[in-house]
């Protein structure tokens, strides 16, 4: 059954008063749909056997250590050491230091129950300069907790690639030189080497329309440019990165379960025009499928139009190299997307503007809590893919602060887990093949140009000590993980 729980969420408190002393004036179907509301909202989702709960995690944003183990310089070490592109001057130095106490925050989530762990390796520990010989330290370093994962019954669950391009490939284009497509495919030999034998599962990219246009179009993440031109060639080259590594990575083992992680909005329109609407296709195509689309049918979105093969650089055999069969799709979703049209938006051919939903609540970043939006895009990929589904990020930023018992009482954040699980657990329900959820994040951590001042973690971390405190979100968690064991 559908639900209107965003319908609901329009009448608000006004229809919730009237519920309660007016029932005689509002629709029996709003007081039934409240009363399952409520009833949701103290209930937990029920997924089906086999399904798995994990968190996930970015190595630039935990590790710190960033001059120890022989590891290199990112684009985001460069890019914190420039004055005015991370809040407070911010850097990664140390981080939560997971590079240190990884032991611990393993042990932290096994008393969680956490069954799967999406976590990534720092091609600039792996491998410094960017190409050549493996760092055996780094090599040594993820072996350690990949071991230490399947000793505690924890999934370890890799992505090759989050936003952590060594300095010395962007010194020489970055994304926008070709060469890193092939730099990337050797990398991802060697990673696929040393943990294939125990990681059966991998990511290639996290977010490549994040790290491209965040990167290089609007120039507030690593490595800070403003470029149409240097966006679109480099979205390409991505492309043909994520097909190479496909490739390099089958053959060393065929078995490989492989995907990539993609930041997904479900699109709304934000009035009937025919333009808003074709603008929001639009944007499903440059936000949400752009990376897809080539890996699976060799060809971009047909909703943008024609693009120019010059625009792209696309050569000859190009789009066959793009092609990466992948054996599931990572979802990473956390809001909606209300679309306009706008021309003069810095890519013409995409003509869109994202504009803030109004409907939900706000999480302490801004961002519109639409549980919907999750249960829509999951049930969009799996009609137009029909590819099994995991979901790889999900979460809210709620800076709730010890109390002076020393709990952290994060409630909101347990309101937006419960919410868009339900939601997800509706789209199984629905049909779709989603095999996993990771909540982002295990911990709080460095959050790129924002610094440390969003907290998105299930964990507190004080960064003066560095201690590490389960929320009661973390506490929910692990008694959502323990109903879901017991009820099989």
């Amino acid at each position: 059954m559908k639900r209107r729980t965003f319908l609901l969420s329009t009448l608000g408190a006004v229809a919730s008063a009237q519920v309660a002393s007016k029932d005689n004036q509002v629709p029996e179907w709003v007081r039934n749909a409240l009363m399952e509301d409520n009833a949701r909202a103290k209930s937990l989702p029920q997924f089906p056997p086999g399904f798995l709960f994990g968190t996930a995690t970015s190595a630039f944003q935990i590790e710190g250590a960033t001059h120890e183990g022989g590891r290199g310089e990112s684009i985001w070490d460069r890019f914190c050491k420039t004055p005015g592109k991370v809040k407070g001057r911010e850097n990664a130095d140390v981080a939560c230091d997971h590079f240190h106490l990884w032991k611990s925050d393993i042990a932290l989530m096994k008393s969680l129950g956490i069954q799967s762990y999406r976590f990534s390796i720092a091609w600039p520990r792996l491998q410094p300069p960017g190409s050549g010989a493996a760092n055996q330290t780094g090599i040594d370093f993820y072996s350690r907790i990949i071991d230490e994962l399947l000793a505690n019954g924890i999934r370890p669950f890799p992505t090759l690639y989050h936003w952590d391009l060594p300095q010395p490939l962007q010194d020489r284009g970055g994304w926008a030189a070709r060469e890193t497509a092939d730099r990337f495919a050797e990398y991802a030999q060697i990673a696929t080497r040393a943990y294939a034998d125990r990681c059966p599962n991998w990511l290639i990219f996290n977010e490549p329309t994040m790290f491209i246009n965040l990167g290089n179009l609007s120039g507030i993440h690593a490595p800070g440019l403003r470029d149409p031109a240097v966006t679109m060639r480099a979205g390409h080259i991505v492309n043909l990165a994520q097909g190479k590594a496909f490739r390099a990575m089958k053959a060393v083992s065929p078995k490989l379960r492989i995907g990539s992680a993609f930041s997904m909005s479900q699109p709304y329109p934000a009035s009937t025009s025919d333009e808003d609407r074709r603008a929001a296709e639009r944007f499903h195509a440059w936000e949400n499928i752009w990376y897809i689309e080539p890996a699976l049918h060799g060809r971009y979105p047909s909703a943008i139009g024609p693009i120019p093969d010059k625009l792209l650089d696309i050569r000859p055999g190009d789009m066959d190299l793009t092609r990466a069969p992948f054996d599931f799709i990572g979802i990473n979703n956390y809001s909606r997307a209300v679309i306009e049209h706008d021309p003069h938006f810095p890519i013409p051919f995409a003509a869109f503007r994202w504009l803030s939903g109004e409907t939900g609540p706000k999480t302490d970043v801004q961002w519109e809590v639409y549980p919907r939006g999750l249960y829509e895009i999951t049930m969009r990929i799996w009609r137009d893919y029909k590819l099994p589904i995991e979901i790889t990020e999900n979460g809210a930023a709620y800076n709730t602060p010890p109390g002076r018992d020393g709990e952290i009482p994060d409630q909101q954040r347990i309101d937006f887990y419960n919410s868009y699980l339900h939601e997800l657990c509706q789209a199984v329900a629905d049909g779709a093949d989603v095999r996993a959820y990771h909540a982002w994040s295990l911990l709080d951590n460095f959050e790129w140009n924002e610094g440390y001042t969003p907290r998105f973690g299930l964990v507190y971390v004080d960064y003066n000590t560095l201690a590490r405190t389960p929320k009661a979100s973390a506490h929910w968690y692990a008694k959502l993980i323990a109903a879901q064991k017991n009820s099989l």
